[in-house]
């Protein structure tokens, strides 16, 4: 692949043209050419796993090439989750713009909530959606007007995941599933192939691609486990033995994923395994923007990609994603193409739920009513979009973030516990600072502010009435 050509189609004064007159209101959009829209969303990747973004022991060459032909946001966050399948929250939230507390139910996304995949078709898109929807059957249809190796669950044998050929009715009934022939993300990445291959140019399109991977099982090709001997790979300082209090959810499945203790040996064989996952997911990407270019459809195609969370793989005595510390709520998060700059770190506080109104602000449509999340756009001309992130997990963990210090409050088994953490000197989390008298101030600053965001979210669990 002409890796050049690539990173030429789209590049060329994009960065001149990204930061003028980007700013619009819903009810005044501005008119733009259509623009295609590329979605890549992968499950369970966390933000310190693309090489180019500073980690050196991951060999993601694609991913690489997405964040120096587009903007990489560096704070990304999910919003939390009402219980442990954090993906179903999260991606009812990427296709719903709505925060957690905004959408009635996540699990089947009700027809009382605009999507966006939906409300684009309305303006005469074509969306096509492939691989991971765990968010009800009936309203993937509301979403795509067509679709292919659909899979309707959370988790699959990567080498024999059940799917769905798209199904006018919109029943997908499970007699109906056949079984995938080959690795997820490559049965996914051919589909997507496939359609870009046979794409008319007759209307603007959606191609929304939802990997299953890294998520477990870690099944990766030999060829990709390959490149990672776990006695070579380094642990961050916060991988412990066990999480040193109950956070009220360490009986979930993804925490009996490795004994307890937690012992060196086996996360560095884990992190192996996450880490084949993902240059393999990679590569796939990789094939998927070849055609891209190949076909000429780069300069007129904005691409996302995205993980849905994060993921501990030992960090904190860890394996899930169900808490609140960075390895688990912090997420990728890559947009190239028209409109946007080339090679760019934005540290703007962002959440995925803002991917909905940033491609809506690029592409010149209106907002269906009820989206909270906000358009990026002007994080990129520099200017504030907000200065704080919130998070909930069940009712048991609430954290905000403000600046560089961040919150935890814990309310587990009727004990409250808190964690304050200094970010830009602890960036892995293991100081607490609640304790120390000279940050009393803070302590308090925060709390307050966490009250305020959960009143502004509409959160039922409102401490410190």
């Amino acid at each position: 692949m002409d890796r050049r050509a690539f990173l030429r189609t789209t590049a060329a004064g994009a960065a001149a043209a990204a930061l003028c007159g980007t700013r619009r209101t819903a009810a005044m959009p501005r008119k733009r050419e259509p623009k295609n829209i590329l979605y890549l969303l992968s499950d369970d990747q966390r933000f310190d796993t693309i090489h180019a973004l500073g980690s050196p022991e991951i060999h993601t060459p694609h991913m690489d090439v997405l964040a120096e032909r587009g903007v990489a946001f560096t704070h990304a966050y999910i919003f939390g989750s009402h219980h442990g399948a954090l993906c179903v929250p999260s991606r009812a939230m990427i296709m719903s713009g709505r925060n957690l507390f905004h959408i009635d139910n996540p699990d089947t996304l009700p027809e009382s909530v605009p999507l966006f995949p939906e409300t684009l078709r309305e303006h005469g898109y074509a969306t096509h959606g492939i691989g991971k929807w765990h968010n009800g059957r009936g309203s993937f249809n509301r979403a795509f007007a067509s679709g292919s190796s659909i899979f309707f669950g959370g988790m699959s044998n990567q080498q024999a995941v059940p799917v769905h050929d798209y199904d006018p009715t919109g029943r997908y009934p499970a007699e109906s599933a056949r079984v995938g022939d080959r690795f997820s993300s490559e049965l996914f990445a051919d589909d997507a192939i496939r359609f870009l291959q046979a794409y008319d140019g007759s209307k603007p399109f959606l191609l929304y691609v939802a990997f299953t991977a890294p998520h477990d099982p870690r099944m990766a090709p030999e060829a990709y486990r390959a490149l990672y001997d776990p006695k070579r790979l380094s642990l961050p300082p916060n991988c412990l033995p066990r999480h040193p209090f109950d956070n009220g959810d360490l009986e979930t499945r993804d925490e009996k994923l490795a004994p307890w203790p937690r012992t060196p040996e086996n996360t560095r064989f884990q992190l192996a395994e996450y880490y084949a996952m993902i240059s393999h997911l990679d590569e796939q990407i990789g094939r998927i923007l070849a055609v891209l270019d190949e076909t000429g459809l780069a300069e007129k195609t904005l691409i996302v990609f995205a993980g849905d969370n994060g993921l501990a793989v030992g960090q904190h005595g860890l394996f899930g994603k169900q808490n609140a510390y960075e390895h688990s709520i912090h997420v990728p998060l890559l947009m190239a193409g028209p409109g946007l700059p080339g090679g760019k770190r934005c540290d703007a506080f962002c959440y995925l739920t803002d991917t909905f109104p940033t491609l809506f602000d690029l592409i010149g449509l209106p907002l269906p009513e009820g989206v909270d999340g906000r358009s990026l756009l002007p994080a990129l001309r520099g200017e504030p979009v907000r200065d704080a992130i919130f998070f909930a997990y069940r009712d048991v963990q609430r954290a905000v973030r403000v600046g560089d210090y961040k919150l935890i409050e814990y309310t587990v088994k009727g004990e409250c516990r808190t964690q304050l953490f200094d970010l830009a000197r602890d960036p892995f989390e293991t100081h607490d600072l609640s304790g120390e008298a000279c940050h009393a101030r803070t302590l308090e600053r925060l709390r307050e502010r966490l009250r305020v965001m959960q009143r502004e979210t509409g959160d039922p669990l409102v401490r410190g009435k």
